[in-house]
């Protein structure tokens, strides 16, 4: 009986902490509710909070999961082995527990060749040649003569982590069947059969803290999506069969699942609470974000409970002051590098007919713009030409006084209409403007699709 792959709970690409967060809560929630055989997963490299807070809380975040196309790992076996030297004998047991198959590996752990059916005939006519007679060889002879005389050493090999479409011509174009599967060391992994690589199971996906294609892992539509949860504009892919589909107007998707956590009767382990109420108070600036509702006022509260509770990690800790260290951690330029900065938290849109992205970084004061602005414009017009969008955008966010200054790469004419100032270094002031959910993306979409 074949079992069932695990399912993958996964957020965006250039993942902040409230994707990060609501992927680990949502996979511990459907483990601990349903006995889900779940793996939290990040779709990209964690921004500078994510990490400190990972850090502070003393955990290991979700495995890195960029592309759900299946690879060579999904559908190889690993079957047992002998030795170049060992008698068929050994090779002929093997083969019948496999269904014809018996690897045999050099002393070093190396591929030497195949036993299968195919090569044991082609061994057996050479050794009798054209006309057969009774006399001409006896089983038990046969079978004590060595495993290298009757394996084929011409077997394509392939790694592990290769993509399966990328190299299924060649698969077709083999003459074999099976085919030899290696670690990125080169040494044996398994087996795997040609049958079994022209349909290979789909990685079964759980979208979190976002619905739009473009904003997920690669190869999307090579997986199986089991369920979104979200919180921001639909964009939603298409599937195969119906799926569970729960978008909601809150702060975070941290917040989500935090509810559905307390609508099962559970409570979140402390370090799982700490990590949930992290991605909350990212997202929503501390709860003052507009985005913010009482629903993300009430999970905070919820999440505090569990994660300050005596003896764990954050024992007298209080929302304001665990929210001022999870935002502090994200804020500021002069540690990053400009290119890091343009990339880590960045969203790419359509509207209008045009393609376009839009960046976000924290800071603890605007005038921190002034001394990188030259070389962060310079990255936001790469990161533009090297996507090949038709403009970009940087929202640089004061955490403190809740505003932004907004840079953009080959701005389009119509977005001379903003409502933000230009400055005289070519910048827009969005006083007031912190959330590119809720304030900045629906101006600017207004604009291009008017």
């Amino acid at each position: 009986m074949k079992i069932a792959s695990p399912i993958y709970v996964i957020g965006h690409v250039n993942p902040d902490t409230d994707s990060i967060a609501s992927a680990m809560g949502y996979a511990w929630l459907l483990r601990e509710r349903d006995g889900a055989d779940t793996v939290a997963a990040r779709a990209g490299a964690y921004n500078p909070q994510t990490v400190w807070v990972l850090k502070y809380l003393g955990m290991e975040g979700p495995m890195l999961l960029t592309d759900a196309s299946p690879r060579f790992e999904s559908v190889m076996r690993r079957y047992d082995t002998t030795t170049p030297e060992r008698p068929l004998r050994e090779a002929w047991a093997i083969s019948a527990r496999t269904g014809g198959i018996a690897p045999i590996l050099n002393p070093d752990g190396t591929p030497f060749g195949l036993v299968t059916g195919r090569s044991l005939f082609n061994f057996l006519s050479h050794l009798v040649g054209p006309h057969i007679k009774q006399q001409d060889l006896k089983l038990n002879d046969f079978l004590e003569m060595p495993c290298k005389d009757a394996a084929d050493i011409n077997v394509a090999r392939f790694q592990a982590s290769t993509r399966i479409r990328d190299v299924i011509n060649r698969i077709l174009r083999e003459e074999g069947d099976e085919f030899w599967v290696l670690d990125e060391n080169g040494f044996y992994a398994g087996i795997c059969r040609q049958r079994d690589l022209l349909n290979p199971p789909r990685l079964r996906i759980i979208m979190v803290d976002h619905n739009e294609p473009g904003q997920a892992l690669g190869s999307l539509e090579e997986a199986e999506l089991l369920e979104i949860l979200d919180h921001h504009r639909l964009g939603n892919p298409s599937t195969h069969m119906p799926i569970k589909f729960t978008v909601d107007v809150v702060g975070s998707t941290s917040t989500l699942v935090s509810e559905q956590i307390a609508d099962a009767g559970l409570s979140a382990p402390p370090a799982i609470a700490g990590m949930l109420l992290a991605g909350l108070l990212s997202d929503t600036l501390i709860l003052t974000s507009p985005t913010t509702t009482n629903r993300d006022k009430d999970a905070a509260e919820r999440l505090g409970r569990w994660a300050f509770a005596a003896g764990s990690k954050l024992s007298g800790e209080t929302i304001k002051s665990f929210g001022d260290k999870v935002v502090s951690a994200g804020a500021g330029l002069a540690a990053r590098a400009p290119r890091e900065i343009v990339i880590t938290d960045m969203k790419i849109y359509n509207g209008g007919g045009l393609q376009f992205s839009i960046s976000q970084a924290e800071v603890n004061n605007l005038y921190e713009v002034s001394e990188h602005l030259e070389k962060l414009t310079q990255a936001l017009n790469d990161l533009r030409v090297s996507r090949g969008l038709d403009f970009s955008m940087l929202m640089v966010t004061d955490v403190v006084r809740g505003s932004s200054r907004l840079l953009i790469s080959n701005p389009p004419a119509v977005l001379s209409d903003l409502p933000y100032p230009p400055q005289n270094d070519g910048t827009r002031q969005a006083e007031g403007v912190v959330s590119r959910k809720k304030q900045l993306l629906p101006v600017v979409l207004g604009l291009l699709e008017a």
